[in-house]
């Protein structure tokens, strides 16, 4: 069984929600984040991207970058720009981006099930990333970021879901810069929808695999500096937002080669018989666009070799025949030489950069579905790196939990 967590959130007044509340730490780089946070000041950037508050030559994995991102949660929270419900409580989330809605519940849940694998990945996480989310996260005693989780939903958490919006009115609700709404509703009376996600056989990270390992290893870390460990102290759980499968969206996740050279240019040219095409987006799985010398080219990708799910999804098809063979990419979560574009910044940027020389080639890629995602998760296989983007992204800042 799930185990669904209700908690004493740390929220900002709701007529400050949106000017503290940020993106993610993981879709924009220091310089952005920097950028961001000089327009709004309060921003919760200072919590997640606490590197932001030094110089730009600083190291954003130094020892005074950690301490400062605790002393500005402790800031906010002594501020009263945080404050902290009485009771522990569930969150009702719904996000709209371009006219399309999703709906979920904002809950902590079980680093047991995320170690236990009731709650299932597809992707492979790098220690580094692992590091410094874990330390974030015992520097400040906080999960200051939800992940984003997805389930097969029921009808008894649709139905949970839809009564909770349609009963009583949000405590947050506010359009973002990107023109994303946020709307948040709190549930005190939650017995119902605990059960309901409760219920569900397992949950499927969506968004945030190096952000549930950290809470993993983060408990590992309290667990042993604790004598008298129950299982049941907040660092057992971490926020998680929990959307039915069917209300998600992914985009796809583009990829540019920095360096071909004409040689390998060439070589995937004959090999895979590429034609100019005038519309840039694959139009279906299996093909892809690829963008060199300010021209479009379209191909299809040969079927894999072998016949498992995770083996059968382009991101891996892509790698396989075509970036490790032709270009010699063996790893790309390692191999400098490859970068991943997501889709929301659409094929402009991968003309961008290839023709302002960043990269040579810039391919464009059809999107993995959720439900390859979840047979992926199912058969205990993982997919290449950045197969997924999904849209809109949560908002950090809103709820905290800590302990």
């Amino acid at each position: 069984m799930i185990t669904i967590k209700p908690f004493k959130a740390w929220r900002p007044e709701p007529e400050q929600a949106a000017k503290l509340a940020c993106v993610p730490y993981d879709v924009i780089n220091s310089e952005e984040a920097r950028s961001q946070a000089a327009d709004t000041p309060g921003s919760f950037l200072h919590v997640i991207r606490p590197e932001i508050d030094f110089p730009a030559n600083i190291d954003e994995h130094d020892d005074a970058v950690y301490r400062k991102g605790a002393e500005n949660l402790k800031a906010l929270r002594n501020s009263g720009k945080l404050v902290q419900d009485f009771n522990e409580a569930l969150y009702v989330y719904r996000i709209t981006m371009g006219g399309r809605s999703q709906t979920g519940l904002f809950t902590c849940v079980s680093v047991k099930d995320y170690d236990e694998d009731r709650i299932l990945k597809h992707e492979l996480t790098r220690p580094d990333k692992e590091d410094d989310r874990t330390r974030h996260i015992v520097e400040q005693q906080a999960h200051a970021e939800p992940v984003m989780l997805t389930c097969a939903g029921s009808d008894a958490v649709d139905a949970g879901l839809t009564k909770i919006t349609g009963e009583r009115g949000a405590i947050f609700d506010f359009t973002a810069p990107d023109g994303v709404r946020h709307e948040l509703w709190k549930v005190a009376d939650y017995k119902q929808l605990k059960q309901a996600f409760e219920a569900l056989p397992a949950l499927y990270v969506a968004d945030g695999h190096h952000r549930c390992k950290a809470a993993s290893r983060a408990a590992a870390e309290m667990r042993e500096r604790n004598a008298g460990h129950s299982g049941q102290e907040e660092y057992n759980f971490f926020p998680a937002v929990v959307f039915p499968k069917d209300q998600m969206q992914i985009l796809p996740y583009n990829r540019v080669i920095h360096k071909a050279g004409k040689e390998l240019t060439a070589e995937l040219k004959s090999k895979f018989n590429l034609s100019p095409v005038s519309d840039p987006v694959p139009s279906k799985k299996g093909d892809v666009c690829v963008y060199m010398d300010k021209t479009w080219y379209g191909f299809t990708l040969p079927d894999s070799e072998h016949s498992d799910v995770a083996s059968r999804i382009d991101a891996a098809r892509l790698q396989s025949l075509v970036f490790g063979p032709v270009f010699g990419i063996e790893n790309p979560r390692t191999d400098s030489n490859i970068s991943f574009i997501g889709g929301i910044r659409g094929t402009k940027e991968l003309e961008r950069l290839v023709d302002s020389g960043k990269a040579e080639l810039a391919f464009s890629v059809y999107p993995t579905s959720i439900q390859e995602l979840i047979d992926v998760s199912d058969a205990g296989l993982l997919m290449p790196p950045k197969s997924t983007w999904f849209e809109p992204k949560l908002r950090s800042g809103l709820l905290v939990h800590t302990f």
